[in-house]
């Protein structure tokens, strides 16, 4: 793997999307002697398998996977990350966190800590979830707008099929290997995520695998 490497991993559907998402990752700073890289995946069939494919196309040890509609606005952000990441205890990064994934593995409904600027339809905001203690906070899982890591685990197509549950699944991934998953402290939010209307048409039914696979429960009621 090239330790002086950091690939930005995306999967795509719109393109002017993806043109914004890449401009603002062009502007990012870089510690000395860093090279960026970006993947751009179309017509992926999920999110794990979309992950997957690009995760072997790089050497890059650091990989930034994020959403289309994420723009991350802090220029210092991947010196941030790469700082971080010198503790080798730290598999993953991310910019919002739970704090516990309760059995009903909906991750808004527990405490969460880490801030982004979010935009839907008709509202614009920033939000602070929950203050983050420290220079980092554990968590148990992050959100799947913005995950860095130092290390390749295979995301879970074997088991998640569509575009929900594959972050917080491999926020578990990096968990059963014994690494730790992590929130950083920010004092401004790092990224905006223009999120648009949600789309949760497969969302119960990865909903119930995810139970299965990492609670050992079904039919839980939300």
């Amino acid at each position: 793997m090239n330790a002086k490497k950091i690939c930005f991993i995306m999967c795509t559907n719109q393109e002017l999307y993806e043109k914004e998402c890449i401009s603002y990752l062009e502007r990012l700073n870089l510690p000395d002697g860093f090279e960026r890289e970006v993947i751009s995946v179309k017509k992926a069939v999920s999110m794990t398998s979309g992950y997957n494919r690009a995760m072997k196309q790089t050497d890059a040890k650091y990989k930034v996977y994020l959403h289309q509609d994420v723009f991350v606005v802090y220029r210092d952000c991947i010196c941030e990350l790469i700082k971080l990441f010198e503790n080798p205890e730290i598999g993953m990064i991310g910019m919002v966190g739970a704090l516990e994934i309760e059995k009903t593995a909906v991750m808004w409904y527990g405490e969460r800590v880490g801030m982004v600027h979010s935009n839907s339809v008709g509202f614009a905001d920033s939000y602070l979830f929950g203050k983050v203690e420290g220079e980092y906070q554990e968590v148990q899982a992050v959100d799947g707008l913005l995950m860095a890591t130092q290390y390749d685990l295979p995301w879970r197509e074997d088991l998640f099929y569509g575009w929900d549950f594959y972050d917080i699944s491999q926020s578990m991934e990096f968990r059963r290997q014994g690494y730790q998953v992590v929130v950083p402290r920010t004092e401004v939010p790092w990224c905006i995520h223009d999120d648009g209307i949600l789309n949760l048409s497969s969302y119960y039914q990865e909903r119930e695998i995810f139970i299965k696979e990492y609670i050992g429960q079904s039919e839980v009621d939300i």
